[in-house]
């Protein structure tokens, strides 16, 4: 099932993300769609029929930053729903985020990603970062604030 542009699926759509690193930088994209748009993430998408885990990883980074990677092992899992004003649910994703290894490539904008590049655990004060990727960049790997 292809969730709708505008959200209100009729069923939660599986994602994955992919967590990247290379020279003490983590690679992250600010959303250029709803939902979390203008948020940096972790970079993703959804998972589509026929398609690993890892596979889908692998080709939704390539698609959103141009970069390369090896996918490896699920390391995170959680949901994202966002609700409108009348209790209605506009996204229900389930999110699986696996670690990969980066192969090659410069990290360019594309697909659905407004910007993408190689944060420092830094600079990752001075973006607005989603929350659930702070915690989990935090909490699992020590980087951030």
């Amino acid at each position: 099932m292809k969730p709708k542009k505008n959200g209100y699926p009729n069923q939660p759509v599986v994602a994955v993300g992919a967590i990247v690193f290379r020279d003490n930088r983590v690679l992250l994209v600010r959303r250029g769609q709803p939902p979390s748009q203008d948020l940096w993430a972790i970079p993703g998408g959804r998972v589509e029929i026929g398609e690993t885990l890892q596979e889908a990883a692998e080709r939704e980074i390539l698609e959103e930053t141009g970069i390369t990677i090896k996918a490896l092992d699920p390391v995170y899992t959680f949901d994202y729903i966002e609700r409108d004003r009348s209790a209605r649910t506009r996204y229900h994703y389930v999110i699986v985020d696996l670690m990969a290894n980066y192969v090659g490539g410069e990290p360019r904008a594309g697909d659905d990603a407004a910007e993408a590049r190689w944060v420092s655990s830094e600079e990752m004060g001075d973006l607005t970062v989603s929350s659930k990727t702070v915690g989990l960049l935090k909490t699992h790997y020590n980087f951030g604030i």
